[in-house]
């Protein structure tokens, strides 16, 4: 239950609607036990199964209410019988029984009417949470699970506790109340045999925790394998040129169906185990009542304690009694599904993140004066990348960082965005720690133009205006002429208005890139970060993108991390890495004549 209580909170703004379908259902669990008592004069009606009494029976104490009832009811039907005749009598009281189960099934709709928003309430708050800890938590917990993982979460597990989960909170009330209250109706017409009741439902109880003991293990298998197939198919979706171009469609068939394959076993295992919860539950109840037959028919027809409609009426009683504890024990197995995925959703809302604001984090409008790096050292998980790595960069500088791939390039770019913390050394802007900024202010100084270019499924203008909502059409054109890319947009027919569908693929590659040099350049920070933003583009397109970089550096401070080194020729300083260090440092003329890395490299690139 400790998963259910850490679920119990976001139920707390809705419990106004919890009491409502508490209230309603205790209405509800009371007329279901009326509706089968009121059967019991019904039966004696059409049974004949009356002591004719003429004398209203007096109340004398409590140990003899059960015979004054008995008495009563039977002064009853002797009385109105004898007035109204048989016929008029029976319909008064299927009149009356008609009316209780109405009652009852309009308590029962109202119940679940408020159940509904409860439930869609903390379904919905449970996603926001999800989505909030997912946009939170720092890149580095998205490089030890998958996106599938992840979405599988969000939707199916979330899901699964709809479905397990919240319907125990609608089987709380009711369900319990329906077995009270018609176990005290049943106590009331009959102790003994009640006492058989008491004793087989711990046994049934028991044999049925039994069978759900290994659910949760499966539950927990189940979702895990459908967090694979996500991810499969998100792989898939995202890499299908590739997947063809390579004739590898087989070989994804393949691992996708041994997954599939894995989720169908699984699946059988805990959804049948499931299914038997009902059928069980109702064959241990209907042992229960062929004993209370047995003995029933005993008290009725040799031991004379007993009347048979008062009897009927019990086994009815009995019976009703069957529908609530099949509801429970459903809710049992469902209970040992929910946990699996409710432990999944816990363990991704309660992972913590160490790349937060401190208590007294300086918020930080403008850049003065420059860029410190001071003797860094990081390392991804158990693998360094740099070491003791020291930069500084002047405002209004721009410096290029190149060397050959895995020599810490991009990561410097990662740390200064503070998407990774550094375990040694300090980055600090202005001679401030950016660990001592808020995430919000150190992130809004900086423009970040990545090599993939990242856009949405959405309008060119709300692609560009992410950085700046309120941004005007004029701003948004002035932003797209400084980044070379008003000209085919003006040609669409739809112009900034138009989507560019999922990912930006109803553009070309330059063209992307310069819509995200765009929304760069509309956010006008003071320190841009060009994560190798031409290395993947055509000579034409990376002409096209090198004019928009210009454009948009000046008077502002630059980081550029660079593979084609015609790019960076005019920078004032280049940096060359290697394995995580400075090898060489100097402009493109210096660096030349020192015959060093930066010469092979550019000999290399220029042969090729």
């Amino acid at each position: 239950m400790s998963y259910f209580k850490k679920i119990l909170p976001f139920a707390l703004p809705y419990k106004r609607y919890a009491y409502l379908n508490i209230f309603f259902n205790i209405l509800y669990a009371l007329f279901s036990t009326l509706s089968f008592i009121a059967l019991i004069p019904v039966l004696k009606v059409i049974f004949n199964d009356k002591k004719e009494i003429f004398t209203k029976p007096d109340y004398q104490t409590a140990a003899s209410l059960k015979d004054y009832v008995e008495n009563y009811l039977n002064y009853f039907l002797t009385d109105s019988i004898e007035k109204h005749g048989n016929f008029t009598v029976l319909m008064y009281m299927i009149l009356v029984i008609i009316v209780i189960f109405l009652l009852k099934n309009m308590f029962n709709y109202w119940a679940m009417y408020f159940s509904t928003f409860m439930r869609n309430g903390i379904l919905m708050d449970m996603r926001e949470a999800l989505y909030r800890k997912i946009t939170s938590l720092p890149l580095g917990y998205y490089s030890r699970t998958t996106k599938g993982d992840v979405i599988s979460r969000t939707i199916a597990d979330v899901n699964e506790i709809s479905g397990s989960y919240l319907s125990i909170l609608e089987m709380v009330v009711r369900e319990p109340l329906t077995i009270i209250f018609t176990l005290g109706a049943m106590i009331f017409l009959s102790f003994k045999l009640t006492l058989f009741v008491l004793f087989f439902i711990p046994i049934s109880g028991f044999i049925i925790s039994k069978i759900g003991k290994s659910l949760k293990k499966n539950s927990t298998i189940v979702q895990q394998e459908q967090g694979k197939i996500l991810s499969i198919l998100e792989e898939t979706l995202g890499g299908l040129r590739v997947i063809k171009s390579f004739t590898a469609e087989d070989k994804f068939r393949s691992s996708f169906k041994t997954t599939s394959l894995k989720f169908f076993d699984y699946s059988n295992i805990v959804l049948n185990r499931q299914n038997l919860a009902s059928p069980m539950s109702e064959f241990l109840g209907i042992m229960v009542i062929g004993i209370l037959l047995v003995y029933g028919g005993y008290l009725v027809f040799i031991d004379r304690q007993m009347e048979a409609g008062f009897f009927l009426g019990y086994i009815l009683l009995a019976y009703n009694i069957l529908t609530p504890a099949k509801a429970i024990s459903k809710a049992s197995y469902g209970l040992k599904r929910g946990n699996a995925s409710a432990e999944r959703v816990l363990d991704l809302l309660e992972q913590t993140n160490p790349i937060v604001d401190k208590p007294a984090a300086v918020k930080k409008d403008d850049f003065t004066d420059s860029v410190s790096i001071e003797n860094i050292t990081f390392m991804y998980e158990d693998e360094p990348v740099l070491k003791n790595f020291s930069l500084h960069v002047r405002k209004g500088q721009t410096v290029a960082l190149v060397g050959q791939s895995g020599s810490g390039k991009s990561t410097i770019a990662n740390l200064l965005t503070r998407f990774y913390d550094v375990q040694q050394g300090s980055i600090k802007i202005d001679g401030v720690d950016i660990r001592d900024f808020q995430l919000k202010s150190l992130r809004g100084l900086m423009g970040l133009v990545t090599q993939d270019s990242i856009l949405f499924n959405d309008t060119i203008r709300n692609n560009i205006a992410l950085g700046k909502e309120n941004a005007t059409d004029d701003e948004i054109i002035q932003a797209l002429k400084v980044a070379n890319a008003y000209e085919f947009v003006a040609e669409l027919p739809l112009g900034i208005e138009t989507n560019i569908g999922d990912s930006g693929n109803k553009l070309s590659g330059g063209q992307k890139q310069r819509l995200s040099i765009a929304r760069a350049v509309l956010k006008n920070p003071p320190i841009m970060i060009l994560d190798e933003a031409t290395s993947a583009l055509d000579t034409e397109s990376e002409r096209l993108v090198q004019v928009a970089l210009e454009n948009m550096m000046q008077h502002r401070t630059s980081v550029v991390i660079a593979h084609r080194l015609s790019t960076i020729q005019k920078a004032d300083l280049i940096v060359v890495m290697q394995r995580g260090q400075i090898v060489e440092q100097g402009t493109h003329e210096d660096l030349l004549a020192s015959d060093g890395t930066y010469k092979k490299l550019v000999m290399m690139q220029s042969f090729e």
